[in-house]
């Protein structure tokens, strides 16, 4: 019994393999541009920014900005070393999971809605509005949207391969054979409590993604185009997965499912509308100096809804881990 749950697989080697080697490179190569035109910003240049970009008008304010992405775009490279030393099978967990669940949650959108852009732009459905062009040159959006998509998937491919190392036996095992746990009944409120603060958002960018205007101000409706319906309906669809992860966990639902595949869901769809719904809920509250651009009380509330609902998902994503890991020490003494 205790071979089939020790908490730790054996020991890796003293050095990474070639595969997590690969993708340390990758994920640390794939910064360069991002940090390289963040550091060109700050130093004053305006590589990729046309003149006549709003982002011209508060210079104090963009250095800030900028120095503070560069900041947390260093965290991908931090965290690369981290997922493939020795010494990082030794980092407290939460110190490690909360950073790599928040790069979980900015990256997946924009791994998933990029392409999707593309692709409704190659049919003729994305054309880009004049706005966003005197925002950054185009070719800006393709260079760092391509490198985050390679550190998504190089980080991913390293979280996924360290996680199986140090905690692969709370994933073990299908839904039925979850026990109820102590905390059973508070994972059932919060899963219900997440259901309900959904609906609001998950109505509003329904709606928005089928073209209703409702709730949008005049400037935002009239900039719509086919990559705006593509990030709508992904926020539904991430909001749908945060939700059916918590119910499939808090209910068990879905009884014949690998365990694993209600974490992923709750995993990804909480990180997803819980760090956007956080970002855009921080970035409304700045200066717009145009009134046909400030979100209107219905997109603060959809901002502020997912993210209630994202944070309501992870914590009972959390505590699963926590019971089962404490479930398997009990049962190793």
């Amino acid at each position: 019994m205790t071979q089939s749950i020790a908490p730790l697989a054996a020991p890796r080697p003293a050095g990474p393999g070639r595969t997590r080697r690969v993708l340390r490179a990758v994920a640390v190569v794939s910064c360069v541009p991002y940090l390289a035109l963040k550091a060109a910003w700050v130093a004053g240049s305006h590589i990729g920014i046309p003149a006549g970009s709003a982002l011209l008008d508060d210079r104090a304010g963009m250095a800030v900005i900028n120095g503070l992405s560069v900041l947390v775009d260093s965290g991908v490279i931090v965290l690369a070393l981290v997922l493939t030393r020795p010494w990082g099978l030794r980092v407290p967990a939460w110190l490690l999971v909360l950073p790599v669940w928040v790069a979980t949650g900015l990256l997946a959108p924009i791994m998933a809605g990029f392409p999707a852009q593309l692709m409704v732009r190659a049919f003729g459905g994305g054309v880009p509005s004049a706005g966003r062009e005197a925002f950054l040159e185009e070719w800006v959006f393709t260079v760092v949207y391509t490198g985050f998509i390679a550190q998504g998937l190089a980080l991913g491919g390293l979280f996924a391969l360290y996680a199986r190392d140090r905690w692969g036996h709370l994933w073990r095992g299908r839904v039925r054979e979850l026990p109820a746990g102590s905390l059973g009944p508070a994972h059932r409120v919060l899963a219900v409590a997440a259901a309900v603060l959904a609906l609001p958002p998950l109505t509003l960018h329904a709606l928005w993604a089928c073209g209703v205007s409702a709730g949008l101000r005049d400037g935002r409706a009239a900039e719509r185009g086919g990559e705006f319906y593509v990030l709508e309906a992904l926020y539904v669809v991430f909001l749908l997965a945060a939700v059916a992860g918590a119910v499939l966990l808090a209910f068990r639902r879905g009884r014949t499912l690998p365990v694993s595949v209600p974490l992923a869901l709750a995993w990804v769809g909480s990180g997803a509308v819980a760090c956007w719904g956080g970002w855009l809920s921080l970035a409304s509250l700045g200066r717009v100096a145009d009134l046909a651009d400030r979100p209107t009380p219905p997109m603060h509330l959809a901002y502020a809804g997912q993210m209630l609902v994202g944070l309501l998902v992870a914590a009972i994503g959390a505590y699963h881990f926590a019971e089962r890991s404490a479930g398997a020490a009990r049962r190793a003494a």
